[in-house]
């Protein structure tokens, strides 16, 4: 979705994420930090909305300060092709609602450099868990799958609607449940190799993509943070990792 900050600030930030599975110390051979806990150093956003808290990377909007279009915070290390990201999220819902939505922008790109405005593959997350973990695409294809599914995105019909099938058994609805902690911190990872794509939360499945549309289909791009419209909300990361792929 299309950001379109209120003043606009540059910010700086630095940020780490997850890897595959289940990630241990002792599984960071060759992973890089993003974030140093402390400052906005290395990303670009709208510093009204965009901030270092708690040691986290902070978006948050309040009945005061709301977004008209979704913003996102851009690193600024470059584009990524193929890749593994391992970083912690916390996802609160300021409001009576109990309504809040994110993601990791990855492989995208920027539409729109002074107002942040970021399009691409998406990495989603949501509150409730509806949607937590499932591939979305911003200005683009939007839902290609739900939760947990395994999936093929093929070349679009006539309609110029993306076509999706099966590509193996989905994880189960409850185990997807059961890995995710609501308004606490969570480990998430995004693993990018070629068209091949995987999600995991907390070391379990959430997502495996396989996306052959040539045309629609990203190798390369940005890395980005977004924050939603909607209700008051606040999310954050932290131990943000990444590891460039051969």
């Amino acid at each position: 979705m299309g950001a379109k900050p209120c003043v606009p600030a540059v910010l700086l930030v630095v940020g780490s994420l997850l890897s595959p599975v289940a990630a241990t110390a002792a599984d960071e051979t060759g992973f890089r930090s993003l974030f140093n806990g402390r400052d906005l150093t290395g990303w670009e956003g709208n510093a009204a909305f965009w901030s270092v808290r708690d040691g986290a990377l902070t978006g948050q909007t309040t009945a005061t300060n709301k977004l008209t279009a979704n913003t996102f915070l851009v690193w600024q290390g470059g584009k990524l092709g193929d890749f593994e990201l391992r970083a912690s999220f916390r996802l609160v819902a300021d409001n009576e609602q109990k309504s809040a939505n994110s993601g990791i922008q990855y492989r995208s790109r920027v539409i729109d450099p002074a107002t942040w405005v970021v399009g691409g593959y998406q990495a989603d997350m949501d509150f409730a868990g509806k949607y937590i973990g499932m591939l979305y695409e911003e200005k683009g294809r939007g839902i290609l799958m739900q939760p947990g599914q395994k999936i093929r995105v093929l070349p679009a019909g006539a309609d110029g609607k993306p076509t999706v099938e099966s590509a193996g058994p989905a994880t189960p609805a409850a185990s997807l449940a059961a890995a995710y902690r609501v308004g606490e911190w969570n480990e998430f990872t995004i693993i990018a190799q070629g068209n091949h794509l995987r999600h995991y939360l907390n070391g379990t499945l959430t997502a495996e993509v396989t996306d052959t549309d040539a045309g629609k289909a990203a190798i390369t791009g940005v890395l980005a943070l977004q924050l939603h419209t909607g209700p008051p909300m606040t999310i954050q990361f932290k131990n943000v990792r990444l590891k460039v792929l051969p």
